[in-house]
């Protein structure tokens, strides 16, 4: 049985990864592949979690959230019934929202970029995407849609942390460039704009 594919949406808070992983499963289901919809953090304990302390209810460092989520990530992939690994290996492809280049940047601007790189990239556990799409907004455009739309905020939806973590983002890749395949898009468009070069890069991944 053919394998399925992993396929990643990263991006600032803010930056329209839900509705947009939407729009591609909608496509990709069209096109006649079978695609299943996750996100981090899980549904887990872990994962309720990194819910609390991301939501400002729980007080955690970065190296606390960074050990958290590689558990949670953990369990994403290896968890038999319903795990990523359980889903690629049957043929299903697999869209998630938001991974462990996440981690990278929204931890890696407190604690030690290179130990929450290693400990990720070098677990076997935990699976490597076949495709990474950042979707590139300016923090001050994330907080404009943020403050738009809902009325509770964590604790990195703030337009100081945003631009920390967007530079971090982008160091990451340049650390990934040769070992990873990952595609940026302009986000600040209008929703059809975006999902129309998502498609595109998705199209040319299935053609490879």
């Amino acid at each position: 049985m053919k394998k399925g594919r992993f396929i990643v949406l990263e991006g600032l808070d803010g930056s329209g990864k839900g509705t947009q992983a939407d729009l591609l499963i909608e496509e990709m289901k069209r096109q006649g592949r079978n695609v299943y919809l996750t996100a981090e953090p899980t549904a887990s304990s872990t994962g309720g979690m990194l819910r609390d302390a991301l939501g400002g209810f729980v007080s955690r460092d970065a190296y606390e959230l960074s050990a958290m989520f590689l558990l949670d990530r953990i369990f994403h992939n290896a968890n038999p019934k319903n795990g990523i690994r359980q889903y690629i290996e049957n043929g299903i492809d697999v869209v998630c929202d938001r991974y462990y280049y996440s981690s990278f940047a929204y931890q890696g601007i407190d604690a030690d970029l290179k130990w929450v790189m290693d400990m990720n990239l070098n677990c076997p556990e935990i699976l490597k995407p076949d495709l990474c799409i950042f979707l590139d907004i300016s923090p001050e455009a994330g907080e404009k849609r943020i403050a738009d739309n809902r009325l509770d905020r964590e604790i990195y939806e703030n337009a100081q942390a945003q631009k920390r973590i967007r530079a971090r983002f982008y160091e990451v890749f340049e650390l990934l460039k040769d070992s990873e395949n990952i595609k940026i898009v302009d986000a600040s468009r209008t929703v059809q704009e975006v999902s129309a070069d998502i498609i595109k890069i998705y199209n040319q991944l299935k053609e490879n």
